[in-house]
């Protein structure tokens, strides 16, 4: 026989069912969700401070990839002030705090880092060289636990050969004063003297291995008689900036380099990769690991946003005219 349902007994049993769970929810305590931890990003400056405008674009490359400082990441900076004896104890402290990632700055920052730890991923800011320097393994794959950025060249060497040229009437004398004790050095070394014999340029390479060598080299760059001065940067030039700077206007000698930071301190001319957009990109390399990717599997990339910084008052101290090919290239034109 078929038993039928009335339309009243099936609202009935539905109330008895609401009225059953309803019991049963009141008796289970409901717990609020957690948000997740932010994580810890640990940033070595060495060059750069926190305040910098390329430490501000770290933090926008962060929220451009959806990661707000304070709520999703911690950022813990570290900052050497120039003193690179004191990044080993920076990057013990970033280990000891077990940050998710460690964002290096300069070549030995990342070399430090590297030696302190296997396990953290580790993103070059702005290394020169990170295969000469034994980072990586390739730039198409890193391997280990370092990718990140390069900011090294052979073009750039050439352009600051190139921009030289176009500034200075019959320039064939260029001093290079350079750091044999900075791995990466030897390579920009390499990549000038294969560009200076097409520009009918003689280097006289001029190394300084020490803060005591540089008033030396000037004497050694006098009696070469040159006409300009290529300075390879490394930590001791950066370190030493206002004695260079100092000795170099006093020699009378245009410079070229790749820092715009010497530049507004009273060099020449700088041309180099945009340092804003470096730390923009490693924001990227830190949202992808942060998100599961491993530091090997992923390319190192190259600079591809490249910045010219003239200074036109020194070029008026230095008797020279800025010509307007150069300007009208310049990024930025100091008068």
């Amino acid at each position: 026989m078929t038993q039928r349902i009335t339309r009243r007994a099936f609202a009935c049993d539905l109330a008895a069912l609401v009225s059953c769970l309803g019991l049963y929810c009141l008796s289970v305590k409901v717990y609020p969700l957690q948000p997740a931890s932010p994580r810890r990003v640990g940033v070595l400056l060495v060059i750069v401070t926190p305040e910098s405008k390329e430490a501000h674009a770290f933090r926008k490359g962060l929220r451009n990839a959806g990661y707000d400082e304070g709520r999703d990441v911690i950022i813990e900076w570290r900052n050497a002030n120039a003193d690179y004896d004191r990044i080993p104890e920076l990057v013990a402290d970033l280990v000891q705090k077990k940050v998710d990632v460690i964002v290096a700055e300069t070549t030995r920052a990342a070399l430090a880092a590297k030696r302190a730890t296997t396990s953290i991923p580790i993103v070059m800011a702005l290394v020169a060289d990170p295969v000469g320097s034994g980072l990586v393994a390739s730039l198409a794959h890193p391997g280990g636990n370092v990718t990140g950025l390069t900011g090294l060249t052979a073009e750039l060497s050439a352009k600051r050969l190139q921009l030289l040229k176009q500034t200075i009437p019959g320039l064939a004398r260029v001093a290079v004063r350079w750091n044999p004790d900075t791995p990466w050095h030897a390579k920009v070394i390499e990549d000038l003297e294969s560009a200076a014999p097409a520009m009918s340029i003689r280097l006289r390479l001029v190394s300084v291995q020490t803060p005591e060598q540089l008033g030396p080299a000037f004497s050694t760059i006098r009696r070469a008689n040159a006409q300009a001065l290529y300075l390879v940067e490394c930590p001791l030039f950066s370190t030493h900036r206002a004695r260079l700077l100092e000795l170099t206007s006093k020699a009378r000698l245009p410079m070229v380099e790749a820092e715009g930071r010497f530049v507004e301190a009273g060099g020449l001319m700088s041309y180099g990769a945009n340092l804003s957009d470096l730390y923009r990109r490693s924001a990227g390399y830190v949202a992808k690991i942060l998100k599961g990717a491993k530091p090997g599997d992923l390319p190192v990339e190259q600079a591809n946003d490249f910045e010219l910084v003239v200074n036109l008052k020194t070029a008026k101290a230095l008797g020279l005219t800025i010509p307007q090919a150069v300007l009208q290239r310049a990024n930025v034109v100091i008068r």
